[in-house]
């Protein structure tokens, strides 16, 4: 066929409707003519592209592009700043004034609305401002005035424009500046336990003050730490010992606390009291002294001897809620990094927080730990797998304290990884692939299963169950090759720990049987001694599907499957109606299969399957309500579980 003439070319080009869609769909970019009565419109208008589906798979795309960690904003309400030589020593004059303060240091930080200290500081640094342009123009039209001001003592200009933190203003009174502390006496053992015996004993707060001054030099020791110096490291030992192992019962005999587990509302109660102006500041001291530590000592014994002791005074910190903020950001990248005995102490002081202080800090403290957790789980590869286990079973005794709104969030997080899988089965999108066999991925749905199955009588979850479940199984369908089999392995035990825990009936049988049916290639006589561990991968390398070992390891794993599914329902009223298929394919395998290892342990599943069967069959003989007695199907055979725990023994 030969080409078009001119003017059908032309014609074509403006009428046919294929060729006007074309255009419309490519054109950016189109002029408006302007309007009839004069006025003056846009010359150019922006026109998107996509149409409205494309728009919603724009947004599954954002949603797959962010990082699971990124799921959850941080909201820190409190600017942290790190400690510094502007904290000031406490002073250690006893006839001074600075000992009690004044009306302006009795009411608790919490008191205080964050959002409104942070717009109140513009408005004065707006007006500061404001002052200085016309402090310069005033001097230059006035030489003298200049004179003046050069002549003014700078050391409480200096003081009003320092850089302490914005929330703490109000407390400097007890704080002296660097200029009285440039002689200090030398620090030695002995002197330290002389003023520990003081403080313990006597209740002499000077020496208290003293203890306080000498326990902030050790935190802070440094070339340029112009406090109180100290002789040796036993003297070092000796103020770290006392003050953490201390501190708390001084503070609550100053402040006659009712009871060593107080709560929150019983600081609250002394906020209008002499005793707690007098000792507020003694307490900053110590609770900030020992954060600054927390950040310096790598020494994991000693940070977890240090979080111990700060435990016992975490109902202080409801008092500074910048403090507890910093504190927050201090412990949960110890939590998620350390190990031991330091993640064990670090967890409870995580939950400590918000039993004590409150369900305000709930929000931060899951956030927090949910984005180490994920970050953690990034390189499982070179993270011992007991460390991920112990961080996700703390996380969800985390949780466990506001199951409510734990609940909202695992919605929105279990949202996330359904977005991500139907990104990847429409699109085919290899990065949302790459992301499904990930272990963040794998990690925040099992971190969610055991969530589901340790709560699911606390509150109502089916709405997140069934959303869990769908997941779960479009993730095994999805990779449903050899290479994926530990990832289908992990799917079907999430979907049998669901079912026992919530009681409810998941059909995971067709699952497992499918891994049955793999044959190891003819060429993979070479590669039998290739170990396989389906448990520590998401994805295999090809080589090692021509091992017979991978095989076994399949047939082991989809035996072991089977048997945890037929033991949860092996006491049902239907039991045999749900054997049936899985026997029928298990005889299969048995009639196929030439290795003897596999046949006998295949053969020992079915005989015991087989057993359970006519069992049950023989009870169900001796009923006689109807099956539509839903409440009698239900009570069918629990006298028996209730009087054995075990009727068949599984291999």
């Amino acid at each position: 066929m030969g080409k078009l003439g001119k003017k059908a070319r032309k014609f074509a080009k403006k009428n046919l409707p294929a060729v006007l869609k074309q255009r419309r769909k490519n054109k950016i970019v189109f002029k408006k003519r302007p309007s009839k009565d004069g006025k003056t419109d846009v010359v150019e208008k922006e026109v998107a592209k996509t149409e409205l589906s494309n728009g919603r798979d724009a947004d599954n795309e954002a949603t797959m592009i962010s990082s699971l960690d990124a799921l959850f904003a941080d909201d820190d309400n409190v600017r942290i700043q790190d400690d510094s030589d502007s904290d000031g020593y406490l002073s250690e004059d006893p006839s001074s004034e600075n000992l009690v303060g004044n009306d302006n240091d009795v009411n608790l930080e919490d008191d205080m609305d964050v959002h409104t200290l942070s717009s109140r500081n513009q408005k004065i640094y707006e007006e500061l401002a404001e002052q200085k342009k016309l402090l310069d123009k005033l001097k230059k039209k006035d030489p003298k005035f200049l004179k003046f001001l050069e002549s003014y003592s700078k050391g409480e200009n200096q003081e009003m424009y320092s850089d302490e933190d914005e929330d703490e203003t109000n407390e400097d009174l007890m704080l002296i500046d660097d200029s009285t502390t440039k002689n200090h006496k030398v620090l030695t053992s002995s002197a330290i336990n002389v003023l520990s015996k003081m403080v313990t004993e006597d209740h002499n707060e000077s020496a208290l003050i003293s203890l306080l001054n000498a326990y902030r030099a050790a935190c802070h020791l440094g070339p340029e730490e112009t406090g109180p110096k100290i002789q040796d490291s036993e003297t070092f030992c000796n103020i770290y010992t006392i003050m953490l192992s201390e501190a708390d019962n001084i503070f609550r005999v100053l402040l006659k606390l009712p009871s060593p587990k107080c709560k929150k509302e019983a600081l609250l109660e002394l906020k209008n009291t002499p005793r707690w102006k007098k000792t507020k500041p003694m307490i900053k001291t110590y609770l900030r002294s020992t954060l600054f530590l927390l950040k310096q000592v790598t020494d994991s014994e000693i940070l977890a001897f240090s979080i111990n002791r700060l435990r016992a005074s975490i109902v202080f910190f409801a008092a500074f809620p910048s403090l507890l903020t910093r504190l927050i950001q201090i412990i949960v990248p110890l939590w998620a990094t350390g190990g031991g005995t330091l993640t064990a102490t670090s967890a409870l002081l995580i939950q400590d927080v918000v039993s004590v202080c409150g369900s305000d800090y709930f929000d931060t403290c899951f956030i927090k730990s949910y984005k180490a957790y994920i970050a953690r789980c990034r390189t499982m590869e070179t993270v011992d797998p007991k460390h991920i286990e112990f961080l996700r079973d703390s996380f969800i005794s985390l949780c466990s304290l506001d199951v409510e709104t734990t609940y909202n969030k695992a919605i929105v997080s279990i949202q996330q990884l359904a977005n991500i899988l139907r990104h990847a089965k429409q699109k085919g999108n290899k990065e949302a692939i790459k992301k499904i066999y990930s272990w963040q991925y794998a990690q925040c749905i099992d971190l969610w299963v055991l969530f589901i199955a340790g709560n699911v009588n606390e509150c109502d979850v089916q709405s997140l169950l069934y959303m869990t479940i769908q997941l779960i199984n479009g993730v095994a369908h999805m990779f449903s090759g050899p290479r994926y089999f530990p990832l289908r392995i992990r799917c079907i035990q999430w979907l049998n720990k669901l079912s026992s825990s919530c009681g409810i009936f998941i059909p995971v049988a067709s699952l497992v049987l499918d891994m049955l049916e793999y044959k190891v290639s003819k060429e993979g006589g070479k590669s039998r001694k290739k170990s396989v561990n389906l448990a520590s991968n998401l994805k295999l390398p090809k080589f090692w599907l021509k091992s017979q070992n991978f095989v076994e390891q399949c047939v082991y794993s989809a035996v072991e499957l089977l048997v945890v599914h037929f033991f949860q329902w092996s006491y049902q009223i239907s039991f045999p109606e749900l054997a049936t298929v899985p026997l029928i394919r298990l005889r299969k395998f048995h009639e196929k299969t030439t290795v003897e290892s596999l046949k006998r342990v295949v053969k020992r599943l079915m005989d015991q399957v087989e057993q359970n069967v006519e069992f049950v069959l023989k009870k169900r003989e001796d009923v006689a309500f109807s099956p539509k007695d839903h409440e009698s199907v239900d009570l069918f055979l629990q006298v028996l579980i209730r009087s054995y725990h075990y009727y068949i023994v599984f291999v």
